[in-house]
């Protein structure tokens, strides 16, 4: 279904869900929209846009196979996470520098780009090319955006292997946050 979805978009597979959501929609079997946003890396965004027709597809197999489903579908708490969250979004609106802003968090650089992925797949839409023009130039960034378009996985550690020669992890994983950004909406 993945697939299907991501080709009649012309987009990546993983740019709609990546694995671990997958995982755990074949483990806990959600059945609504509201379900489906609880699972981690989809969130309210993701959900109403691609989740109708897998919630379909989910629930016609739970009828089919009489699967009994978790009843303690938990509805994740956000409290301070949330808070977090918010804070990185409105630092970022002001376009203050991300290393700047894992220091005001006490966050390394690859934990502040933990949150912005999870803040991306949670479906709020972000935009860090403020970040991103100080480290690259137009076609340093066509490059990498052109390597994720053609990716099937959008596996950080294929592209570090294969791109190391000309970036670094940062650049690399800033430019993955960047395409899904772009084309994850």
């Amino acid at each position: 279904m993945r697939k299907k979805v991501a080709d009649s978009l012309n987009l990546p597979p993983y740019i709609i869900f990546q694995e671990p959501s997958l995982e755990a929609m074949a483990t806990t079997y959600p059945v609504t929209v509201d379900e489906l946003a609880n699972i981690p890396g989809v969130g309210a965004g993701k959900a109403r846009r691609y989740g109708a027709t897998f919630v379909d597809v989910i629930r016609r197999h739970v009828e089919a196979n009489d699967i009994q489903r978790p009843e303690d579908l938990v509805v994740r708490t956000v409290a301070n996470k949330s808070k977090v969250k918010i804070s990185i979004i409105h630092a970022i609106d002001r376009k203050i520098p991300l290393d700047e802003i894992a220091r005001s968090k006490g966050m390394s650089l690859t934990e502040l780009m933990d949150e912005i992925e999870a803040i991306l797949n949670s479906g709020t839409k972000i935009n860090i090319n403020y970040h991103i023009n100080e480290l690259l130039d137009d076609e340093q960034q066509e490059d990498l955006f052109d390597y994720f378009r053609e990716s099937d996985t959008g596996d950080l550690e294929e592209a570090y292997s294969e791109l190391s020669d000309e970036y670094n992890e940062e650049e690399i994983r800033l430019m993955k946050i960047k395409f899904i950004a772009e084309m994850g909406y």
